[in-house]
């Protein structure tokens, strides 16, 4: 059986959301990557994100997202938080995004515990033998409060639902 283009755009493509805590109750952010593009010339911070590959579950998604975006290996698990968190694309951007299949994304978002030194966070792609892009030019550490005021306005919804849930692991 297979799908009409209107039921592939109205899907949702599954992915994990990583909220990074540093010791001191600080959450990792970076800057997306400065070039221009929809969201603005690299004026918009978010937390590492990223498909689910077929068949790997949430924490091992969560662990490689890291490591691809990042280049941090040095987390422990802390929480998953419960359901699934959705957003909506822009509608100008619905169709052409991820190869026009999505409309949005579902996330499932997991804590970790950054247990490393700074040093560790490498933004290049040298760790990456994917041939990933880089997909921040900076990074910083951030208060939650702060991230709603830093992140893409599109994805402002889901990460007020997800500081609130996870919000308690900071402290």
């Amino acid at each position: 059986m297979s799908k009409n283009k209107s039921d592939a755009i109205s899907a949702y493509r599954p992915c994990v959301g990583v909220m990074l805590i540093n010791r001191d109750g600080l959450v990792w952010v970076g800057r997306r990557f400065d070039k221009q593009n929809d969201e603005g010339v690299g004026k918009w911070w978010q937390m590492p994100q990223g498909g689910i590959d077929e068949g790997e579950d949430v924490r091992g998604a969560a662990l490689r997202e890291l490591e691809e975006e990042t280049g941090v290996t040095s987390a422990e698990f802390l929480e998953e938080a419960p359901g699934w968190f959705t957003y909506d694309l822009p509608e100008h951007l619905i169709g052409k995004s991820w190869g026009g299949r999505y409309r949005g994304q579902k996330q499932k978002w997991v804590a970790l515990r950054f247990t490393g030194q700074d040093s560790e966070v490498n933004l290049k792609p040298p760790h990456n033998d994917k041939g990933h892009k880089q997909e921040f030019d900076q990074w910083k550490w951030a208060t939650m409060d702060e991230v709603l005021d830093i992140v893409v306005p599109f994805k402002k919804a889901v990460y007020e639902d997800v500081i609130a849930v996870l919000r308690h692991l900071g402290r």
